[in-house]
């Protein structure tokens, strides 16, 4: 997604709605507006209005289709984007960058640690790129990677999603950690970490405990 692509987009979208509201852009979106740009012709973001007012959150709904047709690019938004996957996305809201202002519309970029949860709980192909291509970008501490990603396990409702974001970790871990983290990077012993942070205490436990 090209950052210009984005930013034609929220310009029409603040044009059409000419009201207050605060956007937190995720997704392939956001990883473009942090320096990684790939082939993608949609964006994804959490919406705030100025109150939840039926009137008001249809007129923000009319303002999307119509800057959606406009800048030719498809929308995916929600009050809450942590209830897009299973995996729970933590205090997301208090972890965002400013990015920029289109008239009454501010724009805002959800972090790219607690955007890396997401990607992790979904992780096709594409995902794994986009994660590389961010974190090595952003050079996030691995240890505050790793507790976010523990603690985002741990505040998961159990379910078959929990085990697979947890070996999605580790194959992120062993398979892209020395891209990001450099030639000394340890992944075994980063897993440990990230179990250790997660209270997996068995070897082969299956959930956190």
């Amino acid at each position: 997604m090209d950052p210009r692509a984005i930013d034609r987009f929220f310009r029409f979208l603040a044009q059409e709605y000419g009201r207050s509201a605060k956007v937190i852009v995720t997704g392939a979106a956001a990883g473009s507006l942090w320096g990684h740009v790939r082939p993608s012709r949609d964006i994804d973001f959490a919406v705030t209005l100025a109150s939840r007012q039926s009137a008001l959150w249809n007129a923000f709904q009319a303002a999307v289709d119509r800057a959606s047709r406009q800048a030719g690019i498809q929308v995916n938004y929600a009050e809450d984007i942590d209830r897009w996957s299973s995996i729970a996305l933590l205090d997301w809201r208090r972890h965002t960058t400013r990015y920029r202002r289109f008239g009454k519309l501010e724009v805002r970029l959800l972090d790219p640690v607690h955007w890396s949860i997401g990607k992790l709980s979904r992780y096709y192909e594409l995902d794994a790129y986009d994660l590389v291509a961010v974190l090595r970008r952003q050079r996030p501490p691995l240890l505050r990677v790793l507790q976010v990603w523990a603690r985002a396990l741990r505040a998961s409702p159990r379910s078959p999603a929990v085990f697979q974001f947890r070996t999605q970790v580790e194959h992120f871990l062993r398979a892209h950690g020395r891209e990001v983290w450099g030639r000394r990077f340890d992944g075994e012993a980063a897993i440990r970490q990230f179990h250790r942070q997660a209270g997996i205490r068995a070897k082969h436990a299956r959930t956190p405990a």
